[in-house]
């Protein structure tokens, strides 16, 4: 049974879809006035793996992620560059989608601009103007959230004794200075607008996510998604505008991944240390050490993100890496004995247990590990058939295919490696040391290490550790 902890709810809540073996998920995408940095990637990752383990567990998944391409910093930013927005805009939004890939992160199955829809924004406003949650001031209209009763159930804080009538426009803002937010904010002078039935302006940054939750996922959908950081007011502001449009329940659950910190210190621009993921590989690190350090804790814990936490994530990859290849050296197709295939079941039912508790990554990890353990054992005391190594390699390839750990380029076979290897071999067998040691040399600046045993010669793919 599936259990996701709930913001709303401060509980861990058995996951229950509005139809049944259909989950439809909202996640907040990028902002892109900006190239993405790694906290913004750890709650990017944190999405994928939910999605890779829906998917895992039998649900088709419907996925839709947000592109804000207008807001305060964008309008900003492009100005200052003398470029347009859609210009501005496009540059890192592809940025985005490459970076998105090389940290192996599933693009979602809808990725919408909200540029693209300010007809569905302006006509949610006009029904929060006609059910009587929005006000018009100076060309602006706002969101009443004295008139919204459950305002403050996500981010656990009472509003009732606010100043009636404050308003806001910045997109940004802390609880303490909570005030009612734009809707849509009147056209400025030099800034981009748009001509629409409610007047020339631009929507606020909230109102995009609910008018494009809404519009692909219904009304009410399973899961929404997002950084700790967007709890309020931005998650807070999408409930009131959308449940305040509809009179239904916006949202069945509320899921946060919580802060990245950088060698114990929060990640700030000021400090030098709000890294983005080119900055990062740029320093010789892979993107799957990477990917595996933002996993390898609980989403709901602080991260600390530091070069040594790359290092073992990296030394994490080879383990499984080298489990693999020791597997492929005696895997055959046949099924294994019936203790190890009851051995696997177990392991299988442990990870799935562990995941099934609100994504526990770390216990899911050290299941595998134990696995290995375990394995390597069998294999030590010559208990380890051809059968059960096939069975060894397909639960730990199961585990890559929700964590997405293994680089995708280290098959199980490789006919120019093992080619290379037989020419060595050749070479050794005449004395021709000097081709040896060029043959070895070169497989080596691959990426492959050589092992000469009694048994014979052994490979195996090892990457930078920097």
């Amino acid at each position: 049974m599936l259990r996701l902890y709930n913001t709303l709810t401060n509980a861990k809540e058995e996951l229950k879809t509005v139809e049944e073996g259909v989950v439809r998920l909202y996640t907040c995408g990028p902002t892109v006035y900006d190239y993405a940095h790694i906290g913004n990637f750890r709650t990017f990752v944190f999405q994928d793996l939910l999605r890779r383990y829906l998917r895992f567990r039998g649900y088709r998944v419907i996925h839709v992620m947000n592109i804000t391409d207008v807001d305060d910093r964008i309008i900003q930013n492009a100005r200052e560059q003398g470029m347009s927005l859609e210009e501005y805009t496009a540059k890192y939004t592809a940025a985005f989608i490459e970076d998105s890939r090389t940290l192996r992160i599933e693009l979602p199955e809808l990725m919408p601009r909200a540029t693209d829809h300010i007809p569905e924004m302006v006509a949610l406003i006009k029904k929060l103007e006609a059910n009587g949650y929005a006000y018009r001031r100076d060309g602006s209209i706002y969101f009443n959230i004295s008139r919204f009763p459950g305002y403050g159930r996500l981010s656990k804080t009472d509003f009732r004794g606010i100043q009636t009538g404050a308003r806001v426009d910045t997109d940004k803002y802390d609880k303490e200075n909570a005030r009612d937010f734009a809707l849509w904010k009147a056209a400025k002078k030099g800034e981009v607008f748009w001509e629409t039935e409610i007047g020339p302006g631009r929507p606020g940054w909230h109102i995009e996510c609910s008018a494009m939750s809404m519009k692909y996922l219904g009304e009410t959908f399973d899961i929404h998604c997002g950084g700790a950081d967007l709890v309020f007011p931005h998650h807070e502001n999408e409930i009131a505008q959308s449940e305040g449009a509809t009179g239904k329940p916006f949202v069945r659950l509320w899921l946060h991944s919580e802060f990245l910190i950088v060698d114990g210190e929060k990640m700030s621009k000021s400090l030098g240390n709000q890294f983005t993921l080119r900055d990062i590989l740029a320093g010789g690190h892979s993107p799957e050490a990477i990917r595996y350090l933002l996993l390898s804790s609980h989403y709901r814990k602080q991260l600390n993100f530091t070069a040594d936490g790359l290092r073992q994530a990296q030394a994490s990859i080879q383990r499984l890496e080298d489990f693999l290849q020791r597997m492929s050296e005696v895997a055959v197709e046949e099924a294994p004995r019936p203790d190890f295939a009851e051995a696997v079941a177990g392991a299988r039912r442990d990870l799935v247990e562990a995941m099934d508790d609100d994504l526990n990554t770390s216990a899911a990890l050290a299941v595998v590990y134990d696995f290995i353990r375990s394995t390597y054992q069998r294999m030590d005391q010559q208990e380890l058939g051809g059968g059960d190594a096939n069975a060894a390699i397909e639960f730990v390839r199961d585990l890559d295919g929700i964590f997405a750990v293994l680089p995708p380029e280290a098959e199980l076979v490789d006919d120019e490696i093992l080619r290379k290897i037989e020419e060595r071999s050749e070479a050794r067998k005449r004395r021709d040391f000097a081709e040896s040691d060029r043959i070895r040399d070169w497989l080596l600046a691959k990426g492959i290490r050589l092992e000469d045993t009694r048994e014979g010669t052994r490979w195996k793919r090892v990457r930078s550790r920097t």
